[in-house]
């Protein structure tokens, strides 16, 4: 049985990076808001406060964490190839989804927000070269993250959570 946790399985780093590969984790990146919107489109009131497992956040948390995750990330990158190694600051995220911007919110702000950032990072990401995601910064709690983890990580983010939402989908028969 699948683990609803994980729906798609736990993030695996590829030490391997190729250009190649790169370019599909990017192309992941640009299409996560499209997929993302496909898997909210037509969601009551209710079913975004759904949690997508038992003891999970909501469907509505969701959506509101990864536009906020996303952010915190975008900024990670331009930090990293920036400055030489810049210690970044980590933050709550099951704090983070109990606020106001959160709970009871519509989703669009954070929808607009993923679309305009996803654009914005994927330019981005586009322009790097192999030396450049080679760049680290440095996270208090796990060190220092090379930039081809952290655009792995997040690659495998947003599919991670847009299939919490659409497994939810599909045993709920929404």
């Amino acid at each position: 049985m699948e683990d609803p946790s994980y729906p798609i399985g736990k993030f695996s780093f590829d030490k391997d990076a190729t250009a190649e590969k790169r370019s599909a984790w990017i192309r992941d990146i640009a299409q996560a808001p499209a997929a993302l919107r496909k898997a909210t489109t037509g969601l009551t009131a209710a079913q975004l406060d759904t949690p997508y497992r038992e003891g999970g956040w909501t469907v509505r948390q969701v959506v509101h964490h990864l536009a906020d995750s996303h952010m915190n990330s975008f900024a990670r990158f331009k930090l990293a190839l920036t400055e030489n190694a810049p210690q970044i600051k980590p933050y709550s995220q099951d704090a983070w989804v109990t606020l106001a911007d959160v709970k009871g919110m519509d989703i669009a702000p954070s929808l607009a927000i993923i679309d305009g950032l996803h654009a914005r990072w994927a330019t981005l990401l586009s322009s790097l070269t192999a030396a450049d995601f080679s760049r680290t910064f440095m996270h208090p709690e796990n060190g220092p993250t090379v930039l081809d983890r952290a655009l792995q990580i997040y690659a495998w983010h947003g599919k991670h959570h847009t299939a919490h939402i659409t497994k939810l989908r599909e045993r709920s028969g929404w």
